[in-house]
């Protein structure tokens, strides 16, 4: 809150909404990205680049000056207590989510988290607790799931809430990279369970997970997993060092709508750059989409005569597509860094607004539950968990 606002006064409300990222490495590159750019497109309440922060005094500002922001600093407890910072955006690893956002939310500031949530289900519903808390003030909190944001998955959405696949019988979701295929690949902090929580589940089944949720706008019910770890040595700076997280990881969903799901992630698919499939299945119509052709969407309409049926492409960069109204004239293809740049517009309108960003920690919260049930059933050796959502929480994402 600033010094000029009173106790009830949402922050920003008197000027510029002041910004102050955590971390500057991938992630905080693609958000300082978005930052950057997304007032040039889309109409936003004002907001400054106040500051950057990182542990390395001088990457940190080397980075601030190179991506736009104001300052630099070192320390995040000290930035988040300054008055003229309103937003806090988290982009440091998963191991440092919860600290930061319940120590944002507890001192008034807004706050946008990198996904997965947190590292752990502790963590996740401790952060979610200081959201629900934090709203009632008028501050509000999101999970950056990014991949809502592109075009064709947004449209994807519409149209099966539109009933256009009917009833949703069978998902298969599958996230596949490579850049862990070589085992001479370098140790990284991703790679050790106590910084990143888990490997690929964390990291990218997060992502798989939630679009099955959001698409179709459904929950889990049942989980059944498994997780794999192939190289389970790599190079680091002292010599060889354990690999403590999965590599690797398959599950089956069972939803509450009766719909079956199969997640099938990995980070050693050799050949796989980026490549998130998603495969809806319904009784009047299915969907499919790559990440790999991230401005097509291919539908199939199964109420037409069976002579005419097929998978039909959809080129989606029309201005009546979601988002797509702000950018270049149709047949201009946009990227994947434009999903930041959406991510952004969205967390400021509803922050304006005075409404709840969507996805809410809530729903972060209904993510890490499934990554928890994963790894729970993994250890027990395939045994099947069943997965009991809270009542508050499907609701309280459904209100998003």
């Amino acid at each position: 809150m600033t010094s000029s606002e009173s106790p009830g006064t949402p922050p920003g409300a008197n000027g510029p909404l002041g910004v102050a990222m955590i971390g500057y490495a991938f992630m905080g590159k693609a958000h300082s990205n978005a930052w950057r750019n997304v007032a040039s497109f889309f109409d936003v309440p004002a907001f400054e680049q106040k500051v950057l922060v990182g542990r390395d005094a001088g990457q940190v500002a080397a980075a601030a000056a190179k991506y736009g922001w104001a300052e630099s600093a070192t320390d995040w407890r000290s930035v988040i207590a300054r008055d003229d910072i309103d937003i806090v955006d988290i982009c440091a690893p998963g191991w440092m989510h919860a600290e930061i956002a319940i120590a944002a939310l507890e001192a008034g500031k807004h706050v946008l988290v990198e996904k997965p949530l947190a590292n752990t289900l502790a963590e996740a519903e401790a952060m979610t607790s200081a959201a629900q808390a934090a709203r009632t003030r008028g501050v509000q909190s999101m999970v950056g799931f990014n991949y809502r944001r592109v075009p064709a998955l947004a449209l994807a959405r519409d149209l099966i809430a539109e009933g256009r696949l009917g009833t949703v019988r069978h998902v298969r979701a599958a996230y596949l990279q490579d850049w862990l295929s070589d085992p001479e690949s370098p140790m990284t902090w991703r790679l050790r369970k106590e910084t990143a929580g888990s490997g690929a589940l964390g990291d990218i089944a997060s992502h798989a997970i939630d679009q099955v949720l959001s698409l179709l706008g459904d929950a889990v019910t049942e989980v059944s997993g498994r997780l794999h770890t192939f190289t389970t040595q790599r190079p680091g700076n002292h010599g060889p060092e354990e690999v403590t997280v999965d590599d690797a990881v398959w599950a089956t969903l069972t939803l509450t709508s009766g719909a079956i799901a199969s997640v099938e992630v990995s980070r050693v698919a050799t050949g796989q750059k980026n490549s998130l499939r998603l495969e809806i299945y319904g009784d009047k119509g299915s969907l499919l989409f790559d990440l790999e052709n991230l401005n097509e969407l291919s539908f199939l309409d199964a109420t037409v005569p069976v002579r005419e049926q097929g998978f039909r492409r959809i080129l989606v960069n029309e201005p009546e597509h979601p988002y797509l109204e702000a950018w270049w004239p149709q047949g201009h293809i946009i990227g994947w860094e434009h999903t930041f740049t959406h991510q952004i517009r969205d967390f400021l309108a509803a922050v304006a607004g005075g409404g709840s960003p969507s996805p809410s920690f809530e729903e972060g919260l209904a993510v890490q539950r499934v990554l928890a049930a994963i790894e729970e059933s993994a250890a027990a050796k395939s045994a099947t968990m069943q997965l009991v959502q809270p009542a508050n929480t499907t609701a309280a994402a459904e209100g998003a």
